[in-house]
């Protein structure tokens, strides 16, 4: 949500690629999302409650202000080198202008200590609505039915094709997809937690074929964003334990609502409050190119008696996206040691930070 502050700057994009065009007459894919009346800076218009979420139609794209389809994942080749990736399309749709479309991706190299990331922007007429789902880009492709995905990207320093395939159903955040992430804030929100994926990566021309594991995310709604920023986790156990964790901060850096879903091997789902939740920073880093201090390691307390610790792969995983959404954030592959009741476990993660930096002048990806 994955994700990962970012649609609120979208509104900059927008403002480049305005034109004499008018609203487009467009056909709602799925329900559109609201509880009870929210402030008006949040929302256009009062939409209607939200309905239920239905699959295969909400795999799909809706006719929102606001919606992404996030990716993330660990992969490795044949010979033991590790990588981490993600991949992004942000759909943001205003006033009756053109839609437009954002991309962000970036590959972790874990055993080189190295990270490479990069970022697309467009403006289209009218929404992409094709089902199965197909997003493109510029050259960079995103298509899904919903139970398997293949992801394209192509930049100056690195590149990957994959196809993901889903290992376990979608799940549901807030027990019936519409999560709260914040007091009168939310979206549509849904998790396809474990990907097998294959496919290639490309790091300066040479190309390696990967396995490994992938998340998928997938967030919708009437929602603009504003001042703070969250603190996202996505974590795999090798026992067959998927966590989603998310925290949110005010514009004072002051946590304001934690929330999350734990489902275990056997399928069984746990919705997680506020009040069940320990996330302490055990660290700091402080990036050299926006000069922001994010977090760095952290230490999960989650009941029964769960202990989590989570370290990242690569201390500079930050993406400074100023050219597309108008952001900085820290977006990185993480370890994971799991503890409960004298059992322990290890797993893999990405955690994303937002709201940490400023963007000041534009940066030239690496």
């Amino acid at each position: 949500m994955r994700r990962r502050a970012f649609l609120g700057t979208l509104a900059l994009g927008l403002l480049a690629c305005r034109s004499s065009n008018g609203p487009q007459s467009q056909e709602p894919m799925g329900p559109t999302p609201s509880a009870s009346p929210r402030p008006a800076s949040l929302f256009l218009t009062p939409p209607p409650a939200p309905g239920p979420v239905v699959f295969p139609r909400d795999f799909g794209s809706h006719d929102v202000l606001t919606e992404w389809w996030y990716d993330t994942g660990h992969l490795r080749s044949a010979a033991g080198e590790r990588f981490g990736f993600e991949f992004v399309i942000f759909q943001v749709q205003r006033f009756g202008y053109p839609v437009v479309y954002a991309a962000h991706a970036a590959l972790t190299l874990v055993d080189r200590q190295a990270f490479l990331w990069d970022e697309r922007l467009i403006a289209v007429p009218q929404r992409q609505e094709s089902w199965p789902l197909a997003l493109a880009v510029g050259d960079w492709t995103l298509t899904s039915d919903g139970e398997s995905d293949r992801i394209t990207v192509r930049s100056g320093s690195f590149g990957f094709t994959l196809e993901l395939q889903n290992l376990r159903p979608p799940l549901l955040h807030d027990e019936d997809g519409y999560f709260s992430w914040a007091p009168e804030t939310g979206s549509y929100y849904y998790s396809r937690t474990r990907l097998a994926t294959r496919g290639v990566v490309s790091v300066g021309g040479h190309d390696v074929s990967v396995s490994g594991v992938a998340w998928n995310d997938h967030q919708w709604g009437n929602f603009l964003l504003g001042g703070g920023g969250w603190d996202w986790f996505a974590i795999q156990l090798e026992d067959g334990t998927d966590l989603m964790l998310w925290q949110s901060r005010d514009a004072a850096q002051r946590v304001i609502q934690r929330s999350g879903t734990l489902l275990r091997a056997d399928g069984s789902i746990r919705w997680l409050h506020d009040a069940e939740i320990g996330l302490h920073a055990t660290g700091s880093w402080q990036s050299p190119h926006s000069g922001a201090i994010y977090p760095s390691g952290w230490q999960i307390e989650l009941p029964p008696d769960m202990t989590l610790t989570v370290t990242p792969l690569v201390l500079d995983q930050e993406l400074q996206t100023v050219r597309s959404t108008g952001v900085i954030y820290w977006e990185g592959a993480v370890s994971v040691i799991a503890a409960q009741a004298g059992v322990k476990t290890i797993g893999q993660g990405y955690v994303e930070l937002t709201g940490y930096a400023t963007p000041s002048v534009p940066v030239t990806p690496p």
